[in-house]
Order: C-alpha cells, then structure tokens, then sequence
C-alpha cells in the first residue's frame, strides 16, 4: 500500500458519525472506494458514541480482527462496538462474520457490498438475539440500500440490551450469586455423563452457584487445544450472553494450556471439577488443621497454573543478572508459593504428631475405634449424630463435613467405643487432596473396624460404592473389617428389592435421619467389636 493510500485511510480515525446510525452514505462510498482500489476488504470498528476505534486492513477474501480490550460491564451488555466491513464479491454474511459477532459480542456486524466499479451497493446486517429462534441465536437483517441507511441503530442495540436483560431477570437466582454453565466432553456412555453431570451440579450448588444450564457433548476424538469445536464453543458463548453467565465449570479435569485458550477464546471466567472442589473445601474447612490441608492443595493445584498471558514476562534470563531481583514476577510468584508450601507440608508434620498422641492416649485405653466412611453427602454426620445423640452440622450437601469428629458410643452390653466421623469421598478425588488430607485419612489406618455409609436413594449408589471401596484399598485400608450400612431407606418404596440387594451386597438398611433398623445396625458392630483385642476400659480425653 502506497503513503498516500495509508493517508487516506488514517483520516477514517477523524470521522465521527452520528450515534444513531450504522453508517453514513458518504463513508460508505469511502470505504467502498478505498477497498475497491486496494483489492482488499476494509473493516472499521465504530463505538456507539460515533468514534472510529480501529480501521482494518485485510485481504480480498477476509479481514482479521485483532485481539480487543476485555468486554465492559455486566454480562448481558454487548462489547459496545459494531464492525462494518467490505465484501468485494458480493457475498452475504458469511460463518466468519457470524463468528466474529458472537466470540466478539458486537453489537452488529455489518457488510458492505462493493460493485464491479467500487461504488458501494447493499448493506447487509446481523446481531444477537436474546434467545434462539430457529435454533439460532442470531438475525441476519434484510439488506438497506448504501445511500439510504434508514436505521436508528443506537435504538436497535439499546432495546436489544434490555431484552437480554429481561430474559435474564426470569431465572431464579439469588442476589450476586454466580451463574454458572457446565459443560461436559466425553467418550463415555450417555448414563455415566449424565450421572457425572448430576454430581457436577451438585457440586456446584455446593459452592453456591447457580447453574443455568447443562451442555453434555459425546465424541470420541476431544479437541486438545480447547475440548469443545468452534462451533460448540460459539454456542456456549452465545448462550452464556443469553444467560447473564460469566462462569464455566467443566467436568473433566483441564491442564493450564486449555484453561487459559478456552478463556481467550470466549471471554468467559473458566474452572474445571477439580477446582469447584477445592472450593468448596476452602469454604467448609473451619479447623485449623483443615485451614492448612485445603490451603495446601490449592496451592500445589495452582503452582503449574501461574504462567503470564505476555510471553517476554514469563522468559528467564539465564547466568548474571537471571537471579534474586533479577527474577521475573513470575517466578517470584512461583517461589513464594514453593516456599509457602513448604511451611505448610512442615505445619502438617506437626499436626500429625498432635494426632498421633491423641490416638496413642485412645489406644493405651483400650476403646475400640470404629471409623464411618463413605461418599459425600451419604448420611455419615447424621448416622455418627444419631447414634452418639451428638450435634454435628449436617446439610444436604457435598462436603458438609470436612472436619473430622468423634464421640463416644456406648453399646447395649455396656460395652464402649469411639466412634469417628470422617470426609466424605467422591470419585476421581483430586492426588493434591489425598495428598493434604493424609493426616485425617491417616486416621482410618488404626480403626478396628470401618462403618461403610452408602446412599441407597442414589440411582449411582453401586458406583459410589465401588469408589469408595477402591480408594480405601488404594489406601492400604481393605484388610481392616468392614460393614456395610444402606443407609437412606425411607426413601425407598420396594421393601422386596431393599431386602434384595441388602442380602447381595451383606448390607444393613436402615434410616440414619429416622431411626429405622438402627438396632439391627448396632448389634452388628457389636458382634464384631468382642474380636478386637483391648487392655483395658478406662476414659480418654476426646479431643
């Protein structure tokens, strides 16, 4: 391109045009003008106050528009800008251009047809919709002759907004709680998705997100870069627009490569199952001992994943000059978490010592100890409450309970024991997790015998119970006795198949919440407590 045509087309940036309309007939010549003379399509991004924000240049077939500053405000505003642009053989709105409105949220996109002597045609339009129609979520306009563009659009965009917002205000949702979509790529079998999907939103509301909605996509070949295709993707930002939702959780685990190329593409905040749990366990954790475990597992989780968006700061110089204030923030950052890791690993040592003389003061005792495992949300709390007549907090919800407690339990025959409530277990438990919490699970290691509570409502329950069951062998913990309790039984109907499967799997069935079969429970540990070798009876200190 010449000096002089690079002139013309730096005076696009002096021009402003009136708010209401998409563009003026004389710039329209102009653009048609300048893209017919260089063989190439123009674009200009225009703000709704009139300003020329960026005039690209790209080739005969396409324009690329570059990389634009975060969206503004709340999520159910367009980003504020439309892009107008030339077509050089009269083509319509094409999939690029519906692309770029919908990763880019514009408020319009607009094409401008150039004719065979450069005069400029026909302009063709397309912008968001507030919901689908049709399948689709946006409206290619009918097409508005170049020199008489009689559209108000700063109307057209303000009423837009205001239905998005609309549509918004419908779903149930409380206060500033986050809105959340989750997502799901898999290989696995539509039931095992959806039941995944299920303990993902249970998850969820477990953190205090709201999900709005559930995308399940079933492919033998992922994505590697980003999970999902273009196509899938422009979806979920459409929707996540439509939705007022800046937060996607997905259910498979992502590496920070993925994180950070799925959060450039869609402009939308993203976490992956295994960070909703971590925070939820940040939020549970009231113990000191938790404080530390959880911070720990955050930490560790978060240390690969400390890499800048700017290359040329994340780049280590080498030898002189590569050392002490010389280092990079970015390894700062990464030092202080090494470091805070360390202090933390060393508190750990020490909180294990604590507990190891609490259990050495309970084993000189000589009372049994009896540990209550099972998946999360099983009933364990209320079992431990029901049977000991404690108060531990309970809810209907993942990870109630992070803090281990114990009680004593006095059985019919007088004869005493301790009994422990403990963290609940989930499937695919993050390492970093196991990890951190290897002073509580170290607790199980001395139990004379292990109280496995499943959830018999659950439709999942024999998977739950396999996963519990593999990560206490995992764990070194399977020659240790173990019974089975079924617990949640008043929410059965079919007495017949309760019975069933009770026998098949030498469960117990009872009701922890009501008290059903509970002594049927109780003289089963306690036909098991006599084998356990003690020497003496006296009281320990419960911590």
């Amino acid at each position: 391109m010449s000096a002089g045509y690079i002139k013309r087309l730096q005076k696009l940036y002096r021009r402003r045009l009136p708010p209401e309309g998409i563009i003026t007939p004389e710039l329209s010549r102009t653009l048609a003008r300048l893209s017919f003379e260089a063989n190439r399509q123009v674009g200009l991004l225009i703000s709704r106050s009139g300003d020329i924000e960026r005039v690209i240049v790209g080739d005969h077939r396409s324009i690329l528009i570059p990389e634009l500053s975060p969206t503004r405000g709340h999520r159910s505003r367009l980003r504020g800008l439309r892009c107008v642009h030339t077509h050089l053989n009269g083509e319509p709105v094409t999939e690029d251009d519906l692309m770029d409105l919908v990763f880019l949220r514009l408020d319009l996109m607009a094409v401008l047809e150039v004719d065979e002597h450069g005069g400029a045609r026909r302009l063709l339009g397309a912008h968001l919709l507030p919901e689908n129609v049709n399948g689709k979520g946006w409206l290619v306009m009918d097409p508005l002759p170049a020199h008489a563009l009689e559209l108000d659009f700063l109307q057209l965009v303000q009423s837009l907004e205001s239905e998005f917002a609309g549509k918004q205000a419908l779903l149930e949702v409380k206060g500033d709680q986050d809105r959340a979509i989750l997502v799901s790529v898999t290989s696995v079998s539509k039931a095992e998705a959806e039941a995944s999907m299920e303990e993902l939103c249970e998850l969820a509301y477990s953190s205090g997100i709201a999900v709005v909605e559930k995308i399940i996509q079933r492919q033998q070949k992922i994505n590697p870069k980003y999970l999902l295709g273009r196509g899938k993707l422009s979806e979920l930002v459409l929707r996540a627009l439509q939705l007022g939702v800046d937060l996607l959780i997905f259910d498979q685990d992502l590496n920070p490569s993925q994180v950070r190329s799925i959060t450039d593409f869609t402009e939308l905040r993203v976490i992956d199952r295994t960070q909703l749990i971590l925070d939820i366990f940040a939020q549970r954790a009231k113990s000191r001992e938790g404080k530390i475990q959880v911070e720990m597992a955050q930490l560790k989780y978060m240390l690969p994943r400390l890499v800048l968006k700017d290359d040329a700061l994340s780049r280590l110089t080498g030898g002189i000059g590569g050392r002490g204030p010389g280092e990079t923030k970015l390894e700062i950052n990464r030092r202080r978490v090494r470091d805070r890791i360390a202090r933390l690993e060393k508190q750990l040592e020490q909180v294990k010592k604590q507990r190891g003389q609490r259990r050495g003061l309970r084993l000189r005792a000589g009372l049994p100890i009896i540990s209550i495992v099972g998946y999360t949300n099983a009933g364990k709390s209320t079992l431990l409450n029901t049977l000991t007549h404690s108060k531990e907090q309970v809810e209907d919800r993942l990870f109630a309970t992070l803090d281990p407690a114990s009680r004593r339990l006095r059985f019919p025959r007088d004869q005493e024991a301790i009994i422990t409530d403990t963290v609940g277990f989930i499937r695919d438990l993050p390492s970093d997790l196991k990890e951190a919490f290897s002073a509580t699970l170290e607790e199980l290691r001395h139990a004379d015998l292990l109280l496995h509570v499943i959830d018999i409502s659950n439709p999942m329950f024999e998977e739950q119970m396999k996963a519990v069951e593999e990560l206490l062998e995992e764990l070194g913990l399977h020659p240790i006795p173990m019974l089975r309790i079924f617990n949640k039984i008043d929410l059965l109907q079919d007495q017949a198949y309760l019975q069933n499967i009770c026998k098949r799997n030498g469960a117990i069935g009872v009701s922890a919440l009501n008290g059903d079969n509970l002594a049927s429970l109780v003289e089963a540990m306690e036909e098991r407590l006599p084998l356990v070798p003690t020497e003496s009876r006296s009281h320990p200190t419960l911590h």
